[in-house]
């Protein structure tokens, strides 16, 4: 990675080859920012962006698998060798999803592949940085950046809230973590729900979405008092025709998006979801700790953000230090 130069700020974020996190890339590439991609093919991340026209000098490319805990690892220790200054932000956006699996995929360490990629990869990678990013106040304030401190920010969804209509849907079942035997038994085959229990694909990532969100609540708990740092989660809205959606059936992917846009009113293009990631970055506005952001599953012109409630699935303090301690194990930091 080449040496970074000066800018409003410096953010990773992670799955920028397509969807909301290309799109989060270029709104704040245009807005002045730095952007470091963590993708598993650096290539394809620096191709997405060339076709929506970023320019490539505010962009630097990272390789870094999230299902992999060994590459988390070496793609942190050359991102740190590489930066001048600490990161303003960190973006955890990527995911997997693969809704018609018969049998789960595993990760380079034996976990199932959405758990490990979607919640695992992304706890390992916030450890890994937190000093780093627990150091960017000192710079904001001798470049006089609009920043009040650092942020990490984690895409939740609505399928993870109880408190909303989407977590409420029981096909295929909703986000559940049970008591939690699938971490408590070290998550290698045969166990591949966080539960325990038989393998649901659909509900797997689900119940890695809901860990997103329970992470970012015990951050917030844990350590913005003491570094700092703003840790928040957000619901940009349903990007209907996303990629995210590419293991789903075909009639679904034609299906999907027009039920969002005529019936329910859900639906915002990448586009406007990356705007939305953008905000929660850079914007004054969401410089407080420990909130959802959301905009809702109605969207109307000019809509605002609010604080979305969530659900004590989400909230509880002490399913959440479980979540935390035996996180920290699985990834191999105890």
């Amino acid at each position: 990675m080449a040496s970074l130069q000066a800018s409003p700020g410096t953010v990773l974020i992670t799955g920028t080859t397509s969807g909301v996190g290309l799109y989060a890339c270029k709104a704040l590439a245009y807005r002045g920012w730095q952007v470091i991609t963590a993708n598993r093919h650096p290539l394809r991340a620096v191709a997405a962006a060339e076709r929506l026209g970023i320019p490539s000098s505010q962009l630097h490319h990272l390789r870094m698998d999230l299902s992999d805990l060994q590459s988390v690892r070496d793609g942190v220790e050359t991102l740190l060798s590489s930066l001048e200054q600490p990161l303003d932000a960190l973006v955890c956006n990527a995911a997997v999803y693969q809704p018609r699996l018969s049998n789960p995929l595993r990760s380079a360490q034996g976990y199932e592949l959405s758990m490990a990629t979607n919640h695992l990869g992304h706890f390992l990678l916030i450890q890994l940085l937190l000093e780093n990013l627990g150091k960017a106040g000192i710079f904001q304030s001798a470049r006089c950046s609009s920043l009040s401190s650092a942020r990490v920010v984690i895409l939740g969804t609505v399928t993870a809230n109880y408190k909303e209509l989407g977590g409420k849907i029981p096909i295929p079942a909703p986000a559940d973590l049970g008591d939690l035997s699938g971490f408590e038994q070290g998550f290698h085959a045969p166990i591949c729900m966080a539960s325990g229990k038989r393998f649901k694909p659909g509900k797997a990532y689900k119940d890695s979405k809901l860990c997103n969100m329970i992470t970012t609540q015990e951050l917030h708990r844990r350590l913005h008092k003491d570094t700092g740092i703003l840790f928040n989660s957000l619901y940009p809205g349903c990007v209907a025709d996303t990629p995210l959606f590419r293991y789903t059936p075909k009639l679904f992917r034609f299906i999907f998006p027009l039920f969002q846009r005529l019936i329910t009113g859900g639906y915002v293009s990448q586009a406007r979801a990356g705007q939305r990631v953008a905000q929660v970055v850079a914007n004054s506005e969401f410089g407080v700790s420990g909130v959802h952001w959301s905009w809702g599953n109605r969207q109307k012109k000019n809509r605002e953000s609010f604080r979305q409630e969530l659900s004590e699935r989400v909230t509880d303090p002490n399913t959440a230090r479980r979540v935390w301690e035996l996180s920290v194990k699985l990834v191999g930091l105890s």
